[in-house]
């Protein structure tokens, strides 16, 4: 059976991972953006993005936007790695029969 990334194959993380994949590799997701994308709480979007952050993953810059601050998500390029893999370990578990 092929490997599935255990950090990304959680359900959340693998929403978070699809829509931060889905981007130009230069592009970035604010939090809130994609907390309300993803129908999540701030605490429960924290912990699955820290997670990928610990993971190397997602990359997390804080800045602000005027006076008001911003957090802007994207996924690096081991994130974005590791995202194609599991997707193909997926694809080749629904090829069996």
């Amino acid at each position: 059976m092929p490997d599935l990334d255990p950090i990304i194959h959680q359900p959340v993380r693998l929403q978070i991972m699809a829509a931060l994949t889905a981007l130009p590799p230069d592009a970035q997701l604010e939090f809130t953006t994609l907390r309300k994308m993803l129908e999540l709480t701030d605490g429960n979007l924290s912990v699955h993005l820290r997670k990928l952050e610990d993971a190397g993953y997602v990359k997390i810059e804080k800045a602000f936007v005027g006076r008001k601050p911003r957090t802007f998500i994207a996924a690096t390029p081991a994130g974005r790695a590791a995202f194609e893999a599991h997707v193909q370990a997926l694809k080749a578990i629904l090829e069996r029969k």
